[in-house]
This record gives structure tokens, C-alpha cells and sequence, in this order.
């Protein structure tokens, strides 16, 4: 959201967009440059204001969503830091653009000195989010380089990194590209590439860092080139004839395009997606469920992770389960369950749609949804 908006605590405080979990307040490139001034204005304003609700007892502290600000630069934060009392006890965070070699260890000595200063004070301790985004990554003859000083920086502050996310906008920008309604991130070939090399990077087992994928732009599409791939079928066995309507609501709002991209994110490892539009909220953490079929597999792999057998028939009896080989992605589907949830085994993420939350049964470790 950008900071400049006046409601966000009163929205905030009822609750107006269902399934909100987290929240940024934008004060890079959301607002103008003309704009900054107003913009901290506001933003003090409205975390006071969230504040006193919590302090009033109007809303509970549990209530609210996970609270991040999007800075533009190192001189900024240090203000804030210095600026925003006893409200900055709410945030969670702190996002980091344009996050590079050149600034990323002055944002994380700022952020590791706070929450040293704060130890003793129960207070919670704030997060940085790095956006890789800057022309030094995407560019071929400097990435690697450039990648593996930032990895530098963050491997010695990664007790306060919470999240590396992809800035493919700004990626596209450099090139004057920008891709269609019809088209995934990954079909752009110079975007893929990069993509690629941060998650060989980042996304190793041994690394422990959880990578996050571009933004979708999209939340209305009227006009398409390409057939669309959101097949019928799911949507007709969930709800019926009715489904078919679902569906095609979906595809005229272009989150037809934002599924299939999401789809994509989950097979290269990415977790979440920054979304811009309310409608991508619910189809956004639906795609993140947990399937029963994925748990099943996941689960039966941990449990006979105990050298009396290298491989068996899953669950479904339609694939053969590695131990070895499959374990590290028996962990993290695990742990994906614990926070997003397992689907019925009759259902799928269509069924978590808006207004059909009724979906998900209880598993061992899994957070029901």
C-alpha cells in the first residue's frame, strides 16, 4: 500500500480484506519523489493511530497483520528508526529495494543496531526484507559477482533476514520490457535467466533462506492473444455448473495468468508473492496449500527416514518415493503444511477460492484452513 494513504489503520482495524496476513507501507516507488515528505507524515500517523487502537484495547495485537515498511534508502531508514517511538514496536520489518553490495550491509548494521539497542527491552526484534532488483544482478557479466557479495552480507546478518524476494519489475524496466496479462515472468528469457541464478544461490538446502517471487501487475484483463490454460475441470468438480462462471471470472480479472505464474514459483522453490490487488490475496495462499497427495508423500518419507529401506510405492500408488533423495523436499513441504495448510483429499486449491474456505481437514503438523 502506498504510505500515503489515510485509512489503512481504520481498514486494518476491520479487518476489510479478508485473508490479509501482511501488510507494506510503500515509500519507494509506490509513492512520487515530490511526495516523501507526506508520505513519512502519514505513515507516523497511521502506525500511532494502530498503535492506540492496540493500546486501547480496540484491537488486539494478535489481530493485526504482519506490519513492513518499504524504504528508499539508508538515510531513510535511520530516520524512521530514530523518528516512528514507540509504534515501531508493531512493525515486523523492514523492506529493503534495490538492495545491493553497495548499500546492503549500511541497511543491516542499521537494523542488527536497533535490535541490539532493544534486547533488554522485550521488544520485538525488526526484520529486513532485500529486494534483489538492481542492474548489477541482472546483467550477465556482473551478476555472479555481485550475487555472491550480497550472499556475503546477509550470511552474516541472517538472523534478521526474514525473506529475499525477486524485484522482476525493476529487472524488466532495464530491458523496456514488460510482460503480457498472457504471459509468466519465466517466459521472459533474460528475467529467467537471472531468476535462476538466485535460486542457485539462495535457494540450496544449506543456505536457509527463503526466496519470494516477482509481482503480479495484473487485476483486469479483457482482451487475450492466447487460449486460456485454467482448465474447467477443477473448478466444475468443486462447485458444479457454477464453476464454470468462477472460472471465467477469474480469467477476465487475469488471475487466471497469476495462478500459472504462482504455479511456476512453487516448482523453482519460491515462496509467497508481493501482491498489489486485494482479489490476489485468496488465490495467491490457495496455490500454497498443501496438497493431501503432497503431504501423504512428505510425511511417509520423513517417518521411514530410519535405513531400513532406500525407496517405496507412495501413498496414491502412482510414483516411486526416494528416501534419500526426496527428503529434503519432504521437509519442506512439511513445513510449508505448518503454515498454509493441507487441502482435503477430495479438494483442491480452487475450493480455497473467495467465499468456499471450507476445504481443509487437520493433519498431524498441518494448520488447518
Amino acid at each position: 500500500m502506498p504510505a500515503t494513504r489515510s485509512e489503512v489503520a481504520e481498514e486494518i482495524k476491520n479487518g476489510k480484506h479478508e485473508g490479509l496476513t501482511t501488510v507494506m507501507l510503500d515509500l519507494e516507488d509506490a509513492i512520487g519523489d515530490q511526495q516523501v515528505g507526506q508520505a513519512e507524515q502519514s505513515l507516523a500517523q497511521q502506525l500511532l493511530q494502530l498503535f492506540s487502537y492496540v493500546r486501547t484495547g480496540a484491537m488486539s495485537e494478535q489481530s493485526l497483520p504482519l506490519l513492513f515498511v518499504r524504504v528508499r534508502s539508508v538515510e531513510q531508514l535511520e530516520r524512521l528508526l530514530n523518528g516512528l517511538g514507540e509504534s515501531l514496536s508493531l512493525l515486523t520489518g523492514f523492506v529493503l529495494p534495490k538492495f545491493s553490495s553497495d548499500n546492503g550491509r549500511a541497511y543491516f548494521e542499521l537494523i542488527a543496531g536497533y535490535n541490539r539497542g532493544k534486547v533488554e527491552q522485550n521488544i520485538p526484534v525488526l526484520y529486513g526484507l532485500p529486494i534483489l532488483e538492481s542492474s548489477k544482478i541482472i546483467y550477465r557479466e556482473t551478476r555472479w559477482n555481485e550475487l555472491l557479495l550480497i550472499k556475503e552480507i546477509l550470511d552474516e546478518y541472517q538472523e534478521y533476514v526474514l525473506n529475499v524476494r525477486i524485484g522482476a519489475t525493476d529487472f524488466s524496466s532495464l530491458f523496456g520490457l514488460r510482460r503480457s496479462p498472457d504471459i509468466t515472468i519465466y517466459e521472459i528469457a533474460v528475467i529467467r535467466d537471472c531468476i535462476a541464478d538466485i535460486i542457485n544461490l539462495f535457494g540450496r538446502v544449506d543456505s536457509d533462506y527463503v526466496i519470494s517471487g516477482p509481482v503480479w501487475e495484473y487485476f483486469s484483463h479483457r482482451e487475450r492473444v492466447f487460449k486460456p490454460q485454467l482448465r474447467v475441470s477443477p473448478f466444475e468438480d468443486a462447485f458444479g455448473k457454477q464453476g464454470r462462471n468462477l472460472r471465467m471470472d477469474f480469467i477476465s480479472d487475469a488471475v487466471d495468468g497469476l495462478i500459472r505464474e504462482v504455479m511456476m514459483d512453487k516448482e523453482n522453490g519460491i515462496i509467497g508473492k508481493t501482491i498489489i490487488h486485494p482479489s490476489h490475496i485468496k488465490p495467491v495462499q490457495a496455490m500454497y496449500a498443501v496438497t493431501h497427495e503432497e503431504y501423504m508423500d512428505a510425511l511417509a518419507i520423513v517417518e521411514r527416514n530410519d535405513g531400513s529401506l532406500g525407496v517405496f510405492k507412495s501413498t496414491y500408488a502412482n510414483k516411486m518415493n526416494e528416501i534419500k533423495p526426496h527428503l529434503n523436499w519432504a521437509h519442506r513441504i512439511i513445513n510449508r503444511s505448518k503454515v498454509y495448510g493441507v487441502l482435503h483429499e477430495q479438494q483442491h486449491f480452487v475450493s480455497l477460492l473467495p467465499n468456499h474456505e471450507n476445504t481443509s481437514a487437520a493433519y498431524p503438523g498441518a494448520v488447518q484452513r
